[in-house]
């Protein structure tokens, strides 16, 4: 496996690559998850943000405030591929559907699964499933 993954938008315009090892990855089921994506979850993968490193960004732009969460997407194709919060200070997560290949890590979490919709077939991965409770303590 090489020293970086490497990643990109759907149009190629927004590239991005970070230095492993990963953080973290999770599935997350908040409701701003799932409406920025429109998807019943999003696979995320966390970085120390002095590993990230942005290689063509013209075309990103943030959505929101690091204080209730901000999410980075690319302007012409629409994808949404970032996000960053107070809560997780230093840290970058990407969406796992833009980086290319395999990497270092696998999700080990269903995060804020108690937002989970009902629309889509029970999960019965043997993942912990964390809530609200479990990631931000309040």
């Amino acid at each position: 496996m090489e020293k970086y993954i490497r990643g990109s938008c759907f149009c190629g315009k927004l590239k991005f690559h970070y230095d492993l090892p990963s953080k973290y990855s999770a599935h997350c089921h908040c409701d701003d998850c799932r409406r920025a994506h429109g998807s019943a979850y999003v696979t995320w993968v966390g970085i120390n943000a002095e590993q990230f490193h942005l290689d063509e960004s013209e075309t990103l732009k943030w959505h929101g405030t690091l204080d209730t969460g901000r999410r980075g997407f690319c302007v012409e194709c629409g994808s949404t591929l970032f996000f960053e919060s107070n809560a997780w200070a230093g840290d970058v997560a990407v969406t796992r559907a833009s980086i290319e290949g395999q990497i270092d890590i696998q999700p080990g979490a269903h995060a804020f699964y108690e937002f989970h919709v009902d629309w889509m077939p029970t999960i019965n991965d043997e993942l912990v499933k964390l809530s609200r409770q479990d990631i931000l303590g309040d």
